[in-house]
């Protein structure tokens, strides 16, 4: 019990924490516009600590299983913060673009800053990094066309006929997830992974037990991945008061919460992505970036529509001029990179030049 505790100590924070802004909250508000933001940076803090470990957990499930199953229990785990956060977000924020904005951010984060920082640290110090270009390929195109799909074509849709379009939108979404998670995990699984040299045999060791409540055990991942996402929930809905008081009438930029719902979602896979390409394995890297930018759109879209229906209150789906200028470059660029099953560190920095005017034009609120 006390190795669990002292392994699962960024949990006991973060439930100490939620029980300390409980009874905080309103004198924290009342203290003013600086004490909010601090009280906000605390809680994002915390927050990425906590899907950090949430993260960990799911790449103990994830080497259970191996790829392509385990970057899919990654890329999941990280969505479901996203959407989760982004929900309890909406009860409190005015902005009619916030879902639209946050799957924005999402894509640039991953396909450019993820993908792109992986891709130029790890051909810096390996050269060309091979993987399976079937893997960019598909996921490319996919990413295409759910974003077209759900943020483009909406620029046309009258305003009265919004809801017909929503609900095509959901069973869109719903049908290419359940095509695409059929290939990933069937026939065509050989798509996503790539076999690498197996490595030398090392000095004989004890292996952890994987039964029982050690950290190794599917019961004990499943259980914390879960206390996660619940302590996740609740500091979200005490951050997304703090940051709306400490904002309000500061000029900040439009898209800002956007950007840290993104940010936040996407902090475990960063680490990850980081730690395979500088062990050259840039398979899981593109399983990650370009899965991640897949699942937040082909996910998040439907369960927002479907919460749109619900209360009769569309969301600003289409993306604006530059927005859609951005995303095609990206992945013009995603396509041209990701074709000849190699990556380097200029292809590398292409996305990370990408990334940086993302967050140019935020700043400048465009």
């Amino acid at each position: 019990m006390p190795s669990l505790l002292s392994r699962e100590k960024f949990l006991l924070v973060a439930l100490l924490l939620a029980v300390l802004t409980l009874f905080t909250e309103h004198a924290i508000l009342e203290a003013g516009k600086l004490a909010a933001l601090g009280g906000a940076a605390l809680l994002i803090v915390v927050i990425v600590l906590t899907s950090t470990r949430v993260a960990h957990h799911a790449e103990v499930l994830a080497h259970k299983v191996g790829d392509p199953y385990g970057t899919m229990i990654l890329t999941l785990s990280a969505v479901a913060v996203e959407v989760l956060i982004l929900a309890i977000l909406m009860n409190d924020s005015e902005s009619p673009t916030l879902v639209r904005d946050t799957i924005y951010s999402a894509v640039m984060l991953d396909i450019n800053g993820i993908l792109g920082l992986a891709a130029l640290l790890g051909g810096l110090r390996h050269g060309e990094q091979p993987y399976n270009d079937n893997s960019g390929k598909t996921y490319g195109v996919m990413i295409l066309t759910a974003m077209g799909i759900s943020m483009v074509v909406p620029e046309f849709v009258p305003s009265d006929r919004w809801h017909y379009y929503s609900a095509f939108t959901i069973v869109a979404m719903i049908a290419l997830y359940g095509l695409f998670l059929r290939m990933q995990v069937g026939p065509h699984s050989y798509f996503f992974s790539y076999s690498y040299p197996r490595p030398k045999p090392q000095a004989t060791a004890a292996k952890p037990a994987t039964g029982g409540t050690g950290e190794g055990s599917t019961t004990a991942a499943i259980a914390i991945i879960l206390i996660g996402v619940v302590l996740i929930g609740v500091l979200a809905e005490f951050m997304s008061a703090f940051i709306n008081a400490g904002l309000k009438g500061s000029g900040a930029p439009p898209a800002l919460m956007a950007v840290i719902v993104a940010a936040i979602s996407a902090a475990p896979e960063i680490l990850t992505a980081l730690r395979a390409a500088l062990r050259n394995r840039m398979q899981s890297v593109v399983n990650i970036a370009m899965g991640a930018s897949l699942s937040t759109v082909i996910l998040t879209v439907p369960v927002m529509e479907a919460i749109a229906l619900y209360t009769g209150q569309p969301f600003v789906m289409a993306m604006t001029p530059v927005q859609t200028v951005m995303v095609a470059i990206t992945l013009i660029a995603a396509a041209i990179n990701l074709n000849d099953g190699e990556t380097n560190a200029i292809e590398g920095m292409t996305h990370f030049v990408l990334f940086a005017t993302f967050l140019m034009l935020t700043m400048i609120g465009l």
